[in-house]
């Protein structure tokens, strides 16, 4: 063999970063063109809220306590703070949401009575009653891990739906819909 023959058990190492290459960009445009399902299923669908009693967030509003769920009225259950952005951000919807007729109440984490009172008159405020959780022992309790959140709640207490995030435009008739699914009995 001359000096310029190459060895044919080595023409297949010419290819291998290409193929490889191209075994990484089908796996990439797989998870592009079908992404992993990202939702998350909260362990608190279909239970009961834990016993609280909040004391009021602000002068204008009562607190809130786990009796105020179970009077028969399905409510919304808004976890937010004063400090928090998308919280802001969703402050419009929860707006649509209270003028569409749902009841809101809000869990106020880890905030100040003056912020939760500037904040409201700031974004506007469509709460019915607002805790003040200030150890997170509430938000932990009902499986937020964030803000804000909004739980759907039935008229005996029991979760019925979570959203994870801001209420965004496009979530207001989700919502309205779980509102209406979760006043028929389970």
């Amino acid at each position: 063999m001359s000096g310029t023959e190459k060895k044919p058990g080595k023409r297949w190492a010419i290819w291998l970063p290409l193929v490889l290459f191209g075994v990484f960009f089908v796996l990439v445009m797989n998870g592009l063109v079908r992404p992993a399902n990202r939702d998350i299923e909260s362990a608190m669908v279909g239970k009961m809220l834990p016993e609280f009693t909040l004391p009021a967030g602000v002068d204008e509003r009562p607190g809130l306590a786990t009796d105020d769920f179970r009077q028969g009225e399905v409510r919304l259950l808004n976890v937010f703070a004063s400090w928090c952005v998308p919280c802001a951000a969703e402050a419009p919807q929860l707006d649509e949401l209270a003028r569409a007729g749902v009841p809101i109440d809000g869990v106020a984490i880890r905030d100040r009575t003056q912020d939760i009172a500037r904040f409201l008159a700031r974004y506007g405020n469509p709460f019915a009653t607002i805790g003040k959780d200030d150890i997170s022992e509430v938000q932990l309790g009902i499986g937020s891990s964030g803000v804000p959140e909004t739980f759907v709640i039935d008229g005996t207490g029991t979760i019925r739906y979570q959203h994870i995030g801001p209420i965004m435009e496009r979530d207001v008739q989700i919502i309205l819909s779980e509102v209406k699914k979760a006043q028929t009995p389970l």
